[in-house]
């Protein structure tokens, strides 16, 4: 017998199954694989939906400009998503800033209303500080203590967003590697040696946080840029010229 004739007697076999009961309902047999699995619970994401809460959780920040003789407060809330679980993340989701210098309060109430508005609107808010520290003042900036330099007070007030975002995990910190953070400790050391026999016997060590003649770095501002092995160096970011 063929074997397409086999095949027909075995497809006829199962075809004659006779049904003796009256059907009132049928379903198809899934694979085990194709069976859904229960879905798990998707974690809370910022959105302009959210109420705000009746407590926030805050924190304040003092900078402290030679643009004013009085200091500048900045508090940023935070609204707690998905609290209690392994998915739990703190979200900025307004800002306020405080001076008793009222000169730019105008401004500066705009820029925090805007600022609460893409907060609270949800989605990446982390370009905020980028932008905000890349605003120059066309009068010129000023230099915090430390050398660090400040292109504006908006920059400033950038600068203080981007930490409070680091402190609450919304951006990562790139950190140097541990061999180069000892180049760099090893070169700091050797150049402040060098230049000990040349110092002002008037200037206190802490009056300066980088070594003499330290030039402005332009990736973190800092004056922290000197001269290591033929190459200009950033002893603050570790940034080169070189590579």
């Amino acid at each position: 017998m063929a074997s397409s004739e086999v095949a027909a007697k075995k497809t006829e076999t199962k075809m004659a199954i006779k049904i003796d009961n009256k059907i009132v309902g049928y379903s198809l047999k899934k694979d085990d694989a194709e069976v859904e699995q229960p879905k798990k619970p998707e974690k809370d994401v910022m959105h302009e939906d959210i109420a705000r809460p009746d407590e926030l959780k805050g924190y304040t920040y003092k900078i402290k400009t030679p643009l004013s003789d009085h200091a500048m407060y900045i508090t940023i809330n935070n609204l707690v998503l998905n609290q209690g679980t392994e998915h739990e993340q703190e979200y900025p989701f307004e800002v306020f800033i405080n001076s008793k210098n009222m000169e730019q309060f105008q401004w500066i109430l705009a820029l925090t209303r805007v600022i609460s508005a893409v907060f609270r609107k949800g989605g990446d808010a982390v370009f905020l500080a980028e932008e905000l520290k890349q605003v120059f003042d066309p009068q010129g900036g000023y230099f915090k203590k430390g050398g660090r330099f400040m292109p504006s007070l908006v920059a400033e007030i950038g600068e203080v967003l981007e930490t409070h975002m680091k402190k609450i995990g919304l951006i990562k910190d790139e950190e140097l590697s541990e061999a180069h953070k000892a180049l760099i400790a090893e070169k700091r050391a050797a150049l402040e040696s060098a230049n000990a026999d040349n110092a002002d016997p008037g200037v206190s060590e802490s009056a300066a946080e980088y070594p003499p003649g330290a030039q402005l770095c332009n990736k973190c501002n800092a004056t922290a840029v000197v001269m290591l092995d033929g190459c200009m160096t950033c002893l603050s970011c570790g940034d080169s010229k070189c590579g």
